[in-house]
């Protein structure tokens, strides 16, 4: 036997992640990836991409050795290649190479900004942001198409799904809550497409939507009212509207000896009450097992002793669980749905439900029975999330159910409309105090407005972000 001692080469993590990211198609069966979205300094997104053979280079010769990307070995790289470079050169490559192979690459810096609510990547040259006020771009770039498709891959995986040729897209939640959404080509037309919804890391409280105009003066009293009535209630607006953050705003109000059980495709909601169960719907793995539905989801959270059900979205067959857990004892339960205006939800709850089976005269006497308040949100040319209106729900002459406008929003505040008094008739006496917050001068309509002070915010919040100086963290 030769003298000679075979050197053992021990592959951390970060090197296989390099490794990984070197094989075609830029993910593989690697080490684990983390895509933390802690802090990021401004080189990683607002500097121009560092040549791609530069870094291509480094990452294979990383590879090669199984090497973890340290300042020091990327430094032996450039060297090896006849690259020249500075201290200040080298750690930056050594930081863009780690956030690409560990983090959210060229998106990081985005990522961490806590006034933004969504990042859209749809070619390497096209990144836009939301940051509450409407989709603006930003000067960020990739080095190319296989870079984006490389960091759509390592999201994936992150997130424990499989997004390759034979699963072309995928719609997952990351660790931290960001929403991970992407489309491969050639379904997407030439360029991987990436969609990154930020979930906050703690609700609004019901003051700071006041304050923000989302909620308008004196209407915070209303929104009170009904939740002491414990009146059943959907919260109505199309994407991006503000439905999850008011919902988790109002969850925030319910007395702390309730038990709230939220059931959700994505956890998104994060109510601050100290007695929440959180249930989340579970896709099937690549044998195509273990699928979880949101309707099962609802069937369990029945068993759960909830004193307040929650559907985070109504968009399937748990419509006729929901509706018929509401007319069973469980009052106060409430959810959001997808809808243009609060006059188009039961039409909208009459589709789901006959495709779940129910026929359309049962739904509608389940609706007439289960719900009694839509709160319709949108979202304005500025780019502001405010409550357009509240309607209830009544039968019209054929029988079915119909909304009625109760209050609508006017230039600075509520304004009563037809369904006012049968409002008022369901608060009862929850309504206290807040009869007084909607007296005021008469309208057209023979109504009364509601007024109240507004307070001060900070443009951040007022457009849908995060109070500057409040910091990301983990959801409760």
């Amino acid at each position: 036997m030769s003298g000679r001692t075979r050197e053992r080469t021990v592959v951390t993590p970060a090197a296989a992640a390099v490794a990984a990211s070197t094989r075609p198609g830029g993910h593989g069966r690697g080490g684990p990836v983390s895509a933390s979205r802690g802090p990021a300094s401004a080189s990683t997104a607002t500097e121009p991409p560092a040549h791609g053979g530069l870094l291509d280079g480094v990452r294979r010769w990383l590879a090669v050795r199984g090497a973890e990307p340290t300042p020091a070995r990327v430094a032996q790289a450039l060297r090896e290649q006849g690259r020249v470079l500075g201290d200040a050169e080298i750690l930056r490559t050594t930081e863009r190479l780690r956030s690409e192979l560990i983090g959210a690459g060229p998106l990081e810096l985005l990522l961490a900004d806590p006034s933004v609510t969504d990042v859209l990547v749809s070619a390497p040259d096209r990144v836009w942001v939301d940051r509450g006020g409407g989709l603006e771009p930003t000067g960020i770039s990739f080095p190319d198409a296989a870079a984006v498709r490389r960091l759509a891959q390592r999201l994936a995986a992150v997130a424990g799904r499989r997004l390759d040729d034979a699963h072309p897209w995928v719609d997952a939640r990351l660790p931290d809550g960001t929403r991970l959404h992407a489309v491969l080509p050639p379904v997407a037309v030439g360029s991987t497409c990436l969609s990154l919804r930020v979930v906050r890391p703690r609700a609004f409280t019901l003051d700071e939507l006041v304050a923000a105009g989302t909620v308008p003066p004196g209407g915070d009293r209303l929104l009170r009212a009904l939740l002491d009535a414990r009146l059943s209630f959907l919260v109505s607006g199309g994407t991006g509207s503000g439905k999850t953050t008011l919902l988790s705003a109002l969850l925030g109000l319910v007395g702390p000896g309730e038990r709230i059980v939220l059931a959700e495709d994505s956890a998104e909601l994060r109510p601050d009450h100290p007695h929440v169960v959180r249930l989340e719907s579970r896709p099937p793995n690549q044998e195509g097992a273990g699928l979880v539905t949101l309707q099962d989801l609802v069937r369990q959270a029945l068993r759960m002793r909830p004193d307040r059900l929650v559907v985070g979205e109504v968009r399937g067959p748990e419509v006729v669980h929901l509706l018929a857990a509401l007319n069973t004892g469980h009052e106060g339960g409430c959810g959001t749905v997808h809808a243009n205006a609060a006059s188009g939800v039961p039409a909208r709850l009459e589709a789901l439900g006959t495709a779940a089976g129910l026929d359309r005269a049962a739904l509608h006497s389940q609706l007439a029975a289960a719900l009694s308040v839509v709160i319709h949100l949108v979202r304005d040319r500025s780019g502001r999330r405010r409550i357009a209106e509240v309607h209830v729900l009544e039968r019209d002459a054929s029988g079915l159910v119909v909304t009625v406008p109760a209050v609508r929003w006017g230039a600075e505040a509520f304004v009563h409309e037809r369904g006012w008094e049968r409002l008022r008739g369901l608060l009862g006496g929850a309504m206290g105090d807040a009869a007084d917050g909607v007296a005021g001068g008469a309208t057209a309509g023979g109504g009364a407005v509601v007024g109240a002070a507004r307070t001060e915010v900070p443009r951040d919040v007022a457009r849908g972000g995060i109070p500057k100086g409040r910091k990301r963290g983990a959801g409760p």
